[in-house]
């Protein structure tokens, strides 16, 4: 089918009142990143609806990269022609050949912009619907839910004709709500933490431990190849890889075994929350559940927190782990997961790590080390890379391209 635009529904952002212009102009960065394989699309953010023209691009293609955007209710790709009856006829029956199939019920959907248009809502409706049946005499008209809805709408510029709405991701832009650090180790479930976070509009920045050689290239590899998984959702993702191999021999060269995994775990929440600060972030995300390990009890979690004053988003914190798999699956990312190379997290993880950690204890076995040095060297010599759904990108964006990117959607 020569489709020649897609019209984009809001969803919830029909309801942010005056802050929604904020709103649509992210949307429509969003979409262009995503769609950076089809530079001909034109894309118009309106008060109601977004259009993308086209201008030839593969329509399929398009569609695929509108169904991971958030922010998008649904959308449907549609024709537009003058405003001449028999034209509209035409293309109508087009739309219903390529739509209907025996058995099926349909409807016709008029909408009317433009009121100088020679026939009304209904006498337009009543008009195709009779081409219809001339066509598909066996065909049957069902008002309330039919298989087939063929949407008119007659604008001022011209006739828009569809019949397909696909459904989108929901939730908010990605960036409208602020910027967070996703501490992403390699496991099922902080992939999926930061796939929630992005839904509620939060830009994620993966955040990677690596000790190698205790951790292998591959284990380097997974982890941004989960990343890969995540940038559809958004376009790009920035990678950040932290070096923690001298932090984790210290810790198992001084701190009793019951008490690495919580140290480790505070480590890697000071290390997060001073690229946070470095990255202008706001709040610091994971991927703990509830229970699920020795360092995700509430008195671990406590005493873990104690480091840091910035708030600690946990997506998944009351999900079972066959909530999280099929969340996991559903996104793509579980397979990726359970590759079998360790991360910093389970290299030197004890065989009894205490459950219920007693805060002055932690403070004190951390008295044993230069905190703050390991964790200055730590943040200086973090590797910032930009991901997409192809992988690693060599030469990121600079502020200057995506300023200009941005004046140009708008």
């Amino acid at each position: 089918m020569n489709y020649t635009e897609i019209m984009v529904r809001y969803g919830e952002l029909s309801t942010k009142g005056k802050n929604r212009f904020t709103f649509i102009q992210r949307l429509a960065q969003n979409v262009r990143q995503a769609l950076v394989a089809y530079p001909e699309v034109k894309i118009y953010g309106k008060k109601d609806r977004m259009h993308l023209v086209l201008n030839g691009a593969d329509p399929t293609g398009v569609c695929q990269g509108l169904t991971k955007i958030f922010g998008i209710q649904n959308f449907s790709p549609m024709i537009k022609v003058p405003k001449d009856l028999e034209i509209i006829k035409a293309t109508a029956l087009e739309l219903m050949k390529e739509a209907y199939e025996p058995g099926l019920t349909f409807k016709v959907n008029t909408k009317r912009a433009d009121h100088n248009f020679e026939l009304d809502t209904n006498a337009l409706n009543l008009f195709l619907g009779n081409a219809v049946f001339d066509v598909y005499p066996e065909i049957q008209a069902q008002m309330r839910k039919p298989d087939i809805t063929l949407r008119v709408e007659i604008r001022k510029e011209g006739a828009y004709l569809s019949y397909l709405t696909v459904k989108g991701a929901g939730g908010l832009p990605v960036g409208t709500s602020g910027r967070g650090m996703l501490m992403l180790s390699g496991g099922i479930d902080s992939p999926v933490a930061g796939f929630l976070a992005m839904k509620r509009g939060v830009e994620i920045e993966a955040v990677h431990f690596a000790s190698p050689p205790y951790t292998s290239v591959q284990a380097l590899k997974k982890a941004q190849d989960l990343t890969a998984k995540l940038a559809p959702y958004v376009g790009t993702i920035q990678f950040i890889e932290v070096p923690f191999t001298e932090i984790q021999e210290e810790i198992k060269n001084k701190v009793p075994q019951g008490y690495l995994m919580t140290i480790t775990r505070r480590f890697m929440m000071r290390i997060t929350d001073e690229i946070k600060n470095l990255r202008h972030g706001l709040v610091i995300i994971n991927g703990e559940s509830l229970g699920q390990v020795a360092s995700q009890t509430l008195p671990s979690m406590v005493a873990i927190n104690e480091v840091t004053n910035t708030p600690i988003i946990r997506p998944v914190v009351t999900m079972d782990k066959i909530e999280i798999i099929d969340l996991a699956e559903k996104i793509d990312t579980f397979q990726l997961s359970i590759q079998p190379f360790e991360d910093c997290c389970t290299i030197f993880a004890p065989p009894q790590p205490k459950t219920k950690p007693q805060v002055e204890k932690v403070q004190f076995y951390e008295s044993r080390l230069d905190v703050e040095g390991l964790v200055l060297r730590a943040v200086e010599k973090i590797i910032v890379s930009q991901i997409n759904v192809n992988g690693l990108v060599n030469t990121p964006e600079n502020a200057s391209a995506e300023k200009d990117l941005f004046d140009d959607l708008l």
